[in-house]
């Protein structure tokens, strides 16, 4: 857990140089977090048939030690001007850095990542970002 944690604070020194210092009033975040428990759902927390599946969060070796990926294998980075539960990432810094979106439902967890780190805030437009321990994650283009 140690070499994941310090895999994500090295990538999460790339996104130094962004951000926008606004303090926007209405963008005040608070965590959804997911229920604690196993990385898997039990069946009988089986969502209805029509509702969509969250967002995948995997864990997976690199040269920098276990870092998080998403479902289709695109690492995921922190951004260290972002405070717990609260993304800076707006502006010019949303293209370069996408924000990882939980499009459908809440986040998941596959072996390795534990569901009661994962949760989301809300970003302005309405869109959810996904977090782990708080933290808001982002692609890199």
């Amino acid at each position: 857990m140690k070499r994941t944690i310090m895999g994500l604070i090295t990538c999460a020194a790339l996104l130094g140089g962004c951000g926008d210092d606004s303090d926007d009033p209405g963008a005040a975040e608070t965590t959804e977090q997911a229920a604690a428990g196993a990385a898997e759902s039990s069946p009988s927390e089986a969502a209805p048939a029509a509702r969509r599946r969250g967002p995948l969060l995997k864990l997976r070796d690199s040269q920098l030690g276990a870092v998080l990926f998403d479902g289709r294998n695109r690492a995921l980075y922190l951004f260290t001007r972002d405070s717990r539960n609260r993304t800076r990432c707006y502006g010019d810094c949303a293209p370069a850095w996408p924000p990882f979106l939980a499009k459908g439902g809440r986040p998941r967890a596959a072996r390795g990542v534990k569901q009661s780190l994962l949760g989301t805030i809300p970003r302005r437009g309405g869109t959810r970002q996904v977090t782990y321990k708080g933290q808001p994650l982002y692609f890199y283009i």
